[in-house]
């Protein structure tokens, strides 16, 4: 009940003893911060963060997040998947193209009620590959049905590929890849030295060889994604596309397609959302455009901040939830120390059964002149 000032602190515990050893770290100066005013970031997080159990605790613990993950659920059942809840907490087929795609939609799209009903709302929203669909639902283009549709399809449609193909990680330039490969699929443009190629293995596997002598990585997926590899499927894609309505975005969105503003056109053109499928994902884009003071990950592990930091190190970024780690806790210690740095919250709404404790007023400071 008392005055915000810039200068704040925040102190989560699971017990009196966190929360004692926590005002302890905000008198000796080792917890809080100077708010700062400026623009919030959404990022939603794509295929790859999910693992079992995401959003059990949240889905226990809030109920505007169980009502919102209970309805997301319901709109995929009504398009013909079903048991989504069952395969996201107890399941390793949640790492299948088809339900992993649905699962962190209904998570991120959770989380964001949760957070909106607390007062939390994003200046701008954007996302990674599945990701930017979910901030462009978040953003008013799609109904919640026909973001499920959409959805649906395009998982459904990718794991009915013929297995095969690689995706690796290269700590390379966008310029160097092309230079020395001018055929290969960029699948992802994550940084300025961090790139993603994908296609059929000899190719990807030629790749990391050419640049032995630097860090790089196989990805564990089951198709080569963002690669020409992706082809036999975009006719049928642009059919389910072709039979959404899509509505302007009433917020900003940065396209992680073109790394600008998505535009009315764009959001209403079947291409651009087939070409979303095939084409390189620009995050690094995406992050420079911004023009934000603080980027805020929705998703559930923190899989997008470390590719910010790359573009921006001087970024400033809340990844709300991390794998196997406690999600209420982990939650509102993420957005505490948001909070500290100028986001919005309102306490009162995230806190509704506290009780104000009484302060003492604060203390004339006289001083004395003899």
């Amino acid at each position: 009940s008392r005055s915000v000032f810039d200068c704040r602190a925040v102190v989560v515990g699971r017990d009196r003893g966190e929360l004692l050893a926590g005002l302890g770290e905000v008198a000796g100066g080792r917890r809080g911060g100077f708010a700062r005013s400026g623009r919030t970031a959404f990022l939603f997080s794509g295929q790859g963060s999910q693992w079992p159990g995401m959003g059990r605790g949240l889905y226990d613990a809030f109920p505007v997040y169980a009502e919102a993950f209970d309805a997301a659920c319901g709109a995929f059942e009504g398009v013909g998947l079903g048991g989504l809840r069952g395969v996201m907490w107890s399941s390793e087929e949640v790492h299948q193209t088809r339900f992993a795609q649905a699962a962190l939609f209904v998570h991120e799209v959770a989380l964001v009620a949760l957070l909106e009903s607390w007062g939390v709302v994003a200046d701008v929203v954007a996302g990674h590959s599945l990701g930017g669909l979910t901030a462009a639902y978040v953003a008013g283009v799609w109904s919640l049905g026909d973001a499920a549709r959409l959805i649906e399809a395009r998982g459904r449609l990718m794991q009915a590929l013929s297995s095969g193909g690689a995706m690796a990680a290269v700590e390379a330039s966008e310029a160097e890849v092309r230079e020395a490969f001018g055929g290969i699929d960029i699948a992802a443009v994550n940084g300025p030295r961090a790139v993603v190629v994908s296609g059929p293995e000899a190719e990807v596997e030629g790749v990391r060889e050419y640049f032995r002598d630097r860090r790089s990585r196989r990805l564990s997926v089951s198709h080569a994604f963002h690669s020409v590899l992706m082809e036999p499927v975009l006719d049928a894609f642009r059919e389910v596309v072709a039979g959404l309505e899509c509505r302007p975005p009433l917020r900003r969105v940065i396209s992680d397609a073109t790394g600008e503003v998505l535009t009315a056109e764009q959001a209403a053109d079947p291409d651009y959302w087939v070409g979303h499928v095939r084409g390189t994902v620009r995050f690094a884009d995406v992050v420079a455009n911004a023009d934000v003071t603080r980027f805020v990950e929705i998703g559930p592990d923190a899989a997008l901040t470390p590719m910010v930091q790359q573009t921006l190190p001087e970024a400033v970024c809340f990844p709300l939830q991390r794998a196997g780690q406690d999600e209420q806790f982990t939650l509102l210690s993420r957005l505490g120390q948001a909070y500290e740095d100028g986001l919005t919250v309102d306490w009162t709404a995230l806190i509704p059964e506290a009780a104000p404790v009484d302060l003492p007023t604060y203390p004339f400071q006289h001083q004395r002149y003899w």
